[in-house]
């Protein structure tokens, strides 16, 4: 059985790029989330604010598409192993769809923050 464990930094790098290739060809919600990041990271170049900003932007940004990846990688594994409709693989695919909205649901968070900030300054 081959496995990804213990090769060289640059192949397990690629590895990853070819999981988020994958991920934004074939998932429209990642697509999205991944525009909307350029978009707020966008605004950020245009209004230049403090640093702190950038930091909480690129975390936030990071945790919603980290999320959507584990959902991905869920679901293609739930598929993969049952693809017949199972309770308890519909609840896993529940929760990880609960774990992205949730790291969304953060991020407006960060963006409503930001948006009292700019207009209190």
């Amino acid at each position: 059985m081959a496995t990804h464990k213990n090769r060289p930094l640059p192949v397990r790098f690629g590895f990853a790029l070819r999981g988020i290739a994958h991920a934004l060809s074939s998932e429209a919600s990642l697509k999205f989330q991944a525009a909307a990041g350029l978009l707020a990271f966008l605004v950020l170049l245009l209004l230049r604010p403090a640093a702190l900003w950038w930091a909480l932007l690129a975390l936030a940004c990071a945790a919603v598409l980290a999320a959507e990846l584990f959902n991905t990688a869920i679901e293609q594994l739930a598929d993969a192993l049952h693809p017949h409709e199972h309770p308890r693989i519909a609840i896993a695919k529940d929760c990880a769809a609960a774990a992205v909205l949730l790291a969304v649901l953060g991020a407006l968070g960060v963006a409503a923050a930001f948006i009292a900030h700019m207009i209190n300054n």
